[in-house]
């Protein structure tokens, strides 16, 4: 298949697209005539890395993950690698979680302090 029909089956854009195949997470098939030509392996792949990403992976990351891709499913093989970068992965995601909570806390201090009673505002 074209590019186009990736990119309408996956949801990427075609620009996207062309920029996994750049950081070598995608590798089509080339016609006769030069146009690239995407497989299945290719929307596996594309689904996986939009799975990725959305759990909030960076491209490098990615790239050493799909080896441990399972060809038959959007799964992927239990291997040790794998499992320690997931872990640290969660602990990236629990660290922005505490601070966004700290920063939550601070911007409801502030907006405490700026909705005063309206008695107050009125007798100052």
């Amino acid at each position: 298949m074209r590019i186009g029909e990736l990119s309408r089956q996956s949801g990427v854009s075609i620009r996207m697209l062309r920029f996994y195949e750049a950081q070598g997470l995608l590798k089509p098939g080339r016609t006769a005539s030069g146009y690239r030509d995407y497989g299945p392996d290719e929307v596996k792949a594309v689904i996986r890395i939009t799975l990725l990403r959305a759990a909030g992976m960076t491209l490098p990351v990615i790239r050493d993950f799909l080896p441990c891709a399972l060809d038959t499913r959007g799964a992927f093989e239990p291997c040790d690698e794998l499992r320690m970068t997931v872990r640290r992965q969660i602990g990236r995601v629990d660290d922005r979680i505490e601070s966004l909570k700290r920063s939550r806390a601070a911007l409801e201090a502030i907006l405490a302090q700026l909705t005063l009673p309206e008695t107050e505002a009125s007798a100052s």
